[in-house]
């Protein structure tokens, strides 16, 4: 049988592709744990500076899987608790990952799927495709999504999106903010790929930093926020890595992270 999270290298990228083409990707509670422990060993993997995430197939992700939405009237409330801590895990471990994180919405991205695509911190998104927030449709609620959605757009865009449950077209999402990149078809995984490649050039450990910065700022008074970015700051002029970037550009030579990322291209890692 094959895997629901299929994982591939491309240098120092990891790309974790969604599995289940036969439905569109969407997500069942299997494919929710396999993508929430694929994260997590990617988060160990020293050699892994990137993940990409995109979908088999003609689709990003169709949202909760048709299975799970009818079996949900014969569960009991604790077992229902015990079903969104699983899409609660992998929202927080995507949202919180410490190494950069790229969507490639390859295709259709709707409900959970959207949200998916919401949590990584670049999006780019393939002309034809499709996003939306749709739970409100079918009498269900996008409660764990909206706590990103609400981070990443106006309140009006998000009222929008949450209450009317439309379906966006990959224009209008990259001019709400919702995506940074548009692509033509079939480009999206591509583009993706050239975008992390891209963060790979950055020092690891200060794009770890500079993503707990941004999680933490927007729950921070101003005072709490500048004293945390003050604490983070004193952690980087302290550290090795401005050291060894410092010394490279001196000695006009690539930095370490950046002759890592090379030879692991070079070597098809």
């Amino acid at each position: 049988m094959e895997p629901v999270i299929q994982t591939h290298d491309r240098g120092v990228v990891r790309v974790l592709t969604l599995n289940r083409p036969q439905v569109r990707n969407a997500m069942s509670l299997d494919l929710m744990r396999e993508l929430t422990a694929a994260l997590t060993a990617a988060r160990t993997d020293a050699a892994v500076r990137v993940v990409v995430l995109t979908g088999a197939g003609a689709a990003f992700c169709a949202g909760l899987d048709l299975e799970e939405l009818k079996a949900m009237s014969a569960r009991s409330s604790e077992e229902h608790r015990a079903d969104s801590e699983v899409f609660r895990t992998l929202l927080d471990t995507l949202y919180t990952f410490p190494k950069p994180t790229v969507a490639a919405v390859n295709g259709h991205a709707v409900g959970g799927g959207a949200g998916l695509a919401a949590a990584c911190d670049l999006t780019v998104m393939a002309q034809g495709a499709r996003m939306g927030f749709t739970e409100a449709r079918i009498g269900f609620v996008a409660a764990l999504v909206s706590v990103f959605l609400v981070r990443l757009l106006p309140e009006k865009h998000a009222r929008d999106l949450l209450l009317t449950g439309r379906l966006l077209h990959a224009d209008e999402a990259a001019r709400m903010g919702l995506v940074n990149e548009v692509t033509p078809e079939g480009e999206a995984l591509s583009r993706a790929l050239e975008r992390a490649h891209e963060l790979a050039l950055s020092a690891p450990g200060s794009l770890s930093m500079t993503k707990s910065m941004i999680t933490a700022a927007p729950g921070l008074s101003v005072s709490d926020g500048l004293r945390f970015a003050a604490d983070l700051n004193a952690l980087a002029r302290s550290g090795p890595e401005l050291r060894e970037g410092v010394g490279a550009f001196l000695e006009k030579r690539d930095p370490a992270w950046v002759a890592q990322a090379k030879a692991a291209a070079q070597e098809g890692f």
